[in-house]
């Protein structure tokens, strides 16, 4: 009995050694030395993928038919220099080089290079600088990779990857009669980050514009994620063809590239038409070291982007243009992102803006960060039992089927770089909302790893950016500058949960008083992210009529709020 339990120990150890040595496979990387030779700074990846049709760099996301990313901090890399992913290297979705299953792949290696930012606060930090593209480290000029390179990873695999090309640099899209694309210095952000900063914003000027004219344009701002140009306006007819045959697996329909174009279109005609209302539209362009959007909100890690969108750029823009030049003229909207951003400089500059329009917005309470209280759990990650721990949701379907738990979404993120580096959602809510750590970067909200939330960052967040909160805690002083200002939308199977954190809003502004809020809340049944308040319209046609859909209500806002003597056209506020 004895000899046999210790033949069966021995095979045990045999077979747990056999398992630790099963994959050592290493990849090596090196940059060739025409790409430079002052050494790089920055976040090496090395990007894994099954699917030999698509450079790796595009197959990295939150779905279970991701590829895999390794990444590991780099300074001062010089060509020659050789870096070595081993088992110790940081992965998603896998643990480690040792779980990557036999097989057949596609790798490639990119340097997602950084820049040294010494800010006014006397940190010195390394980020990685926009380049034009909006912060997409895959896409991003300057970046540098290697060629994909088809590979058999299995036993004993050491593979060398040798980069050696460069990401060129983005043309800027060209004006047109009706679309102008606006640039200024922002000083504010300039002496914040210790070097010239920038704020661009793409703008729909009024048909028959003159600048010469007494008339005067109420100014809409369109709020959301990097845009190219202003998108959505088209002066020629569709071209594409509506029996294309294309699958849209989004909104299960096909020919969507006909419909984009003739939404694009009819608004041109609107535009163009003598009776439509006569305004400018924006949106802007504050891409960041930290993502590809400010959150339009001053900030200890990001700069007083608020302050230089509010009182630098929009008075530059209505200064060309012959906008208003007060806040009854002006009005706030946009979805994800620009929902939160159009309600949080609602809330934070009252007086300066006349009416936020927020559709699906990113978490407007904390007590509902998605699937999460920062307030209340211990974990992001997990919700505990006593004899179990349960994975928290980040992401489901239209159907309420999980796509992504909130702990693989940051794992990527953190895979992707270090002290909120990634680009990507979780670090952008951090680098915005945290303070400042003893290391120069955004102190985190909970360990990236683990996921314990820290309750003294939770905090911070809750009196700065909790937007329910804050109008809750200082409604006797906003809310007679906030009444009948106040528009939310979401659907009520929102893909990340963000119904949640409206509905808490929605209680608290139907129980104000002294003034009672006066606006709208509103869900779409069964509707997913992002639905916008359109009750008539499914969300793939609704979501392309942002620029005039909130239209009769901003008419009767100015009906009540414009000065007697404007110089409005086409408004028809008698």
């Amino acid at each position: 009995m004895k000899l046999t339990q210790s033949l069966i120990i021995v095979l045990g150890l045999l077979i747990s050694l056999s398992s630790c040595t099963k994959h050592p496979q290493s990849f090596s990387i090196t940059y060739d030395p025409s790409l430079g030779t002052e050494g790089f700074d920055g976040r090496l990846l090395v990007l894994i993928s099954t699917d030999p049709d698509r450079e790796p760099r595009f197959q990295i996301n939150d779905s279970d038919q991701t590829g895999i990313v390794f990444g590991i901090d780099v300074e001062g890399w010089k060509p020659g220099e050789t870096i070595t992913i081993d088992p110790e290297t940081f992965a998603y979705p896998v643990g480690s080089v040792k779980d990557i299953p036999h097989g057949d792949y596609t790798i490639q290696a990119l340097l997602h290079k950084y820049e040294t930012f010494n800010l006014s606060t006397g940190y010195t930090v390394k980020l990685p600088m926009d380049q034009g593209e909006g912060q997409h480290w895959n896409t991003s000029p300057k970046n540098i990779y290697s060629k994909p390179l088809q590979v058999s990873l299995g036993n004993n695999s050491a593979v060398a990857l040798n980069i050696t090309e460069e990401i060129p640099p983005i043309e800027p899209v060209a004006d047109s009669e009706y679309i102008k694309h606006i640039k200024i210095q922002s000083e504010l952000l300039t002496e914040f980050w210790g070097r010239p900063m920038y704020l661009q914003a793409n703008v729909l000027i009024p048909h028959d514009f003159n600048p010469e004219s007494e008339t005067e344009y109420p100014l809409m701002i369109f709020h959301g994620h990097f845009p190219e140009t202003f998108g959505g306006f088209r002066t020629e007819p569709p071209t594409a063809n509506p029996n294309d045959g294309i699958y849209n697996s989004r909104f299960g329909i096909t020919g969507y590239e006909y419909i984009q174009q003739k939404e694009a279109f009819d608004l041109y005609q609107h535009w163009t038409s003598d009776d439509f209302p006569r305004f400018i539209a924006i949106e802007i362009q504050h891409q960041n070291p930290y993502y590809d959007d400010s959150y339009a909100v001053n900030s200890a890690n990001l700069g007083p982007y608020g302050d230089a969108i509010t009182y630098e750029l929009i008075p530059h823009i209505e200064k060309l243009y012959n906008g208003t030049g007060a806040g009854w003229g002006r009005f706030v909207y946009g979805g994800s992102t620009g929902g939160w951003e159009a309600l949080a400089v609602q809330v934070f500059y009252p007086k300066e803006y006349n009416g936020a329009f927020a559709a699906c917005p990113d978490p407007i309470d904390f007590r509902a960060y998605t699937a999460v209280n920062l307030y209340e759990d211990q974990n992001a990650y997990y919700s505990d039992g006593p004899f179990r721990q349960t994975l928290r949701p980040g992401m489901r379907d239209g159907n309420g089927m999980l796509k992504s738990s909130l702990r693989d979404m940051n794992h990527r993120e953190l895979a992707l770089g270090t002290h909120g580096r990634s680009g990507d959602q979780w670090d952008i809510w951090q680098a915005v909302y945290s303070p400042t750590g003893e290391d120069g970067y955004p102190k985190p909200i909970w360990n990236k790893l683990s996921g314990e939330i820290d309750f003294e960052v939770a905090a911070h967040w809750k009196e700065n950016y909790d937007l329910r909160y804050i109008m809750e805690r200082d409604w006797e002083k906003l809310g007679p500058d906030l009444q009948g200002k106040i528009f939310l939308y979401c659907g009520d199977m929102d893909n990340y949960y963000l119904n949640n954190a409206v509905k808490l809003t929605e209680d608290f502004l139907e129980s104000t008083t002294n003034p009672y809020y006066s606006g709208e809340v509103d869900y779409g049944d069964g509707a997913e992210h992002c639905w916008n308040g359109d009750q008539e319209n499914p969300n793939h046609i609704s979501r392309l009529r942002y620029n005039t859909m909130y239209l009769p209500k901003i008419t009767e806002r100015l009906k009540n709020t414009a000065p007697k003597d404007h110089h409005l056209k086409n408004w028809n506020l008698n």
